[in-house]
């Protein structure tokens, strides 16, 4: 089968709007020989004449008029996309998908996602939440949002945040009537409010104080896999639970929770957004690139 270039086809279609052979060379930035090679070229291969040419006047043929009708809107299609594409290295538009656990996604919702969907409102961002770890090129997102510790060696990695830790809070209630736990092993006595992996585990509680590490398998009335969950359980009053910071830093600070154990839960690894280099990546790509990367740097205002 023989393939034929845009050009030859673009040169049928000036040659018809502009009349002539050299009128359209101009248009397209092309010798008039060159032009005449083209169509020649293309009536050979398709062995028919698309041209009736005399030295004062050019003319479509009867085959032409059918091949020129077929092509056109074929041909403005591939106008209008090439120019679509162009655009989205000009003007951020378009969707970028992102891929982050479901603590990540909250943490960076309010101060980089929103603050750039407010800058650029032609783009839209889906954001997956998940807690496995996937291929993020093979899944088909642009960015992804782990761990530093998590993300892999050959991403390009944007830490977002220098301080990260958890949280052990519980009502003020709930210790009316007990004491406050003075060392993580007090909390095997206390009704705590347990989480599950993504992967079917249950959470261990992890400490860390002076070199001394402790994991525990803590006990309760009730085991859950959402962050949010947990901390309806909790502010009802059902036991202790154990969070990203984030998710309950406004109840600790206006007192709705008491923070226990804080001099037992060290500095988490931050967060990063990574993603993989590409070539040709589009405008919307390359300015949440430079959102995040001003945004680790302290450099964003807030909104």
């Amino acid at each position: 089968m023989t393939r034929h270039s845009l050009i030859e086809l673009e040169a049928v279609l000036a040659i018809v709007r502009c009349g002539s052979f050299r009128a359209a060379a101009l248009e397209l930035g092309m010798s008039a020989t060159a032009i005449s090679n083209a169509v020649g070229k293309l009536e050979r291969e398709l062995d028919v004449r698309l041209f009736n040419r005399t030295t004062r006047s050019v003319s479509l043929t009867y085959a032409g008029r059918i091949f020129v009708a077929q092509i056109k809107p074929a041909l403005e299609g591939i106008q209008k996309a090439m120019n679509t594409a162009r655009s989205q290295q000009e003007t951020p538009s378009g969707t970028l998908r992102i891929n982050a656990f479901a603590t990540a996604a909250r943490e960076i919702m309010a101060p980089l996602v929103l603050a750039y969907l407010q800058r650029y409102p032609q783009v839209h961002i889906d954001i997956v939440t998940e807690g496995r770890l996937i291929d993020v090129v093979a899944a088909g997102f642009d960015l992804a949002v782990r761990s530093a510790d998590l993300v892999p060696g050959d991403a390009i990695a944007i830490p977002l945040a220098q301080s990260r830790r958890m949280a052990v809070a519980a009502t003020p209630a709930f210790f009316d009537n007990r004491p406050i736990p003075e060392r993580p092993q007090d909390l095997l006595a206390y009704p705590c409010v347990r989480g599950r992996l993504p992967d079917g585990t249950l959470l261990r509680w992890r400490f860390a104080k002076g070199g001394v590490e402790l994991h525990l398998d803590v006990d309760g009335p009730i085991t859950l896999d959402e962050a949010s969950l947990a901390r309806i359980a909790v502010m009802n009053g059902l036991g202790i639970g154990y969070f990203m910071e984030a998710d309950v830093r406004d109840d600790i600070a206006t007192g709705r929770l008491i923070r226990i154990l804080e001099d037992w839960t060290p500095p988490l690894a931050p967060l990063c957004l990574y993603y993989y280099n590409r070539r040709n990546s589009s405008a919307a790509f390359q300015a949440f690139i430079a959102l995040a990367r001003d945004f680790a740097a302290g450099r964003l205002t807030q909104p």
